[in-house]
């Protein structure tokens, strides 16, 4: 039997998805079967840094102990839910009990038990050893709608013209604020009206308002789809860049039945406005340096591909390699991504806190890192950071310029001195010596693997911190084992 090595877990289990989907409803309280430090790292811990939330308010665990694992978690279960009626948390709520990886693996079902406490009551298997957080997302938001929403549509619901619900946003999806406002202010800019945006804005209470809307927006590739299917609507997916946001208005223009006029006029009035930043970025000096710098993207299926087409496609920017959330048979997992970024880091990586912690083993200073992904501790809870639609664009291209500047203002030539002894700092002599073949050719080989923008201010770093060895050691040209201690110390970055 062969044993693979798994590196840096990026997904989260099912019981986690689940939980951030259920966590949405205010009219909810789910008591999680867990020992409380599971708890804890869910509901206090992780939300902290993906949603700014001190806590998940309406989760709560049943803190099994070593006697429940013996004996089962019923009477656990039983004894967090008096506690709960006690202290008057299920007023006005609908109780929601979910299983986790402890819990399944001493097989501790209790659909039958939770009917008898409360037959309003439901028990959800989270499948959380054998599932990850995209599956348990997808799960639930169909749970939601079969058990909350579906059984209480009349028979004779027609769907209001020119209504969107918003599908998938939920806690711990990243950048879920700003995309989720763009992606609003895009379906209402044509004329249509959001009908529901689910979970994040809803209810038990509202679920069965799902089959109101006359089409459906999934927000991420990554689940929703199969609620989107389940209505019976016509749907569409949440659109990046400037081209496909264009054809994802004209396509939701067409589906509500909404004039094209109309939505003609939206999209020039966004070009001379939300996009007005990224003709005049592209006209200027800063549109050479896009097809002469490459990228690597880690991050969910919807940003993992959005990125490539705005970034690749119509930016020309060059793509050196993409590992998408859920990861294809073809992409590189953790273990890959890690042995690439040390041999040859690109200008830039959009990723998690893994990626960046692997740039920094490699002393890769010369690579730009930007959150596009959990896991990492990056507040986004403004509105202003979208990567979504033509603000997504808009964002996206002033963050590559501002980077582009860093780039160049970091390695502008400046005037080094180093402190002599007992007196004033004197200045670096400018004066170059001689470099022996060898160290030449080590020279040109470790400045291969410095982003391109950066390279010829690293070759100029590289010099100077060679030459300055070589001299302080007295000697008259700069040898091999020179520039080697100075790539070492990472002159290059």
């Amino acid at each position: 039997m062969s044993i693979t090595l798994i590196r840096d877990i990026s997904d989260t289990s099912s019981y986690w998805g689940v939980s951030w989907v259920f966590g949405c409803f205010p009219d909810v309280h789910i008591v999680c079967d867990a020992p409380i430090g599971c708890y804890n790292l869910l509901g206090m811990a992780v939300t902290d840094y993906t949603d700014a939330l001190p806590h998940m308010a309406n989760l709560t665990p049943t803190s099994i102990r070593e006697e429940d694992v013996i004996n089962g978690t019923a009477k656990a279960l039983i004894r967090t839910i008096d506690d709960l009626r006690t202290m008057g948390m299920l007023a006005g709520k609908r109780l929601l009990v979910v299983s986790t990886a402890e819990s399944e693996m001493i097989s501790a079902d209790h659909a039958q038990l939770v009917a008898q406490i409360d037959p309003e009551a439901r028990f959800f298997w989270s499948q959380s050893l054998e599932q990850d957080e995209w599956t348990g997302r997808e799960r639930a938001l169909l749970f939601a709608w079969e058990q909350y929403g579906k059984p209480f549509v009349p028979a004779d619901v027609q769907p209001r013209p020119r209504t969107v619900n918003i599908i998938g946003p939920s806690l711990g999806c990243f950048n879920a604020p700003s995309d989720l406002y763009e992606l609003k202010r895009l379906i209402t800019g044509i004329g249509a009206e959001i009908n529901l945006v689910y979970p994040y804005e809803g209810s038990i209470a509202t679920t069965p308002k799902l089959a109101e809307a006359a089409v459906n927006v999934v927000m991420y590739r990554e689940f929703g789809q199969g609620l989107a299917e389940a209505l019976g609507r016509p749907y569409l997916f949440a659109p990046f860049g400037v081209f496909g946001t264009t054809a994802f208005l004209r396509e939701l223009g067409q589906l509500l039945g909404i004039e094209p006029e109309r939505v003609e006029a939206f999209i020039n009035h966004e070009k001379r406005t939300t996009l007005q930043p990224v003709w005049d970025l592209w006209r200027g000096p800063q549109s050479d340096w896009f097809a002469t710098v490459d990228c690597a993207i880690v991050a969910a299926r919807s940003y993992a591909d959005g990125l490539r087409s705005f970034l690749g496609d119509e930016l020309g920017m060059k793509i050196a390699w993409i590992s998408g959330r859920p990861r294809r048979d073809d992409e590189p997992d953790n273990i890959e991504i890690r042995k690439r970024l040390h041999a040859k880091a690109p200008a830039f990586v959009f990723g998690s806190i893994n990626e960046k912690i692997y740039l920094a083993e490699a002393n890769a200073r010369g690579t730009h890192y930007i959150p596009a992904t959990f896991p990492g501790p990056v507040v986004r809870r403004t509105t202003g950071t979208p990567f979504m639609g033509y603000a997504g664009a808009a964002n996206l291209m002033q963050e590559l310029v501002n980077r582009f500047y860093e780039t160049v203002i970091n390695f502008l030539p400046v005037e080094t001195v180093t402190p002599a002894a007992g007196g004033p700092p004197q200045p670096t002599s400018a004066e170059t010596i001689p470099w022996t073949k060898e160290a030449t050719d080590r020279l040109n080989a470790a400045l291969d693997a410095v982003p391109y923008l950066a390279r010829i201010s690293a070759s100029r770093s590289l010099r100077a911190a060679a030459e300055q060895a070589a001299r302080a050691r007295g000697l008259k040209e700069v040898t091999l084992e020179i520039i080697e201690a100075a790539i070492a110390q990472g002159a290059t970055s």
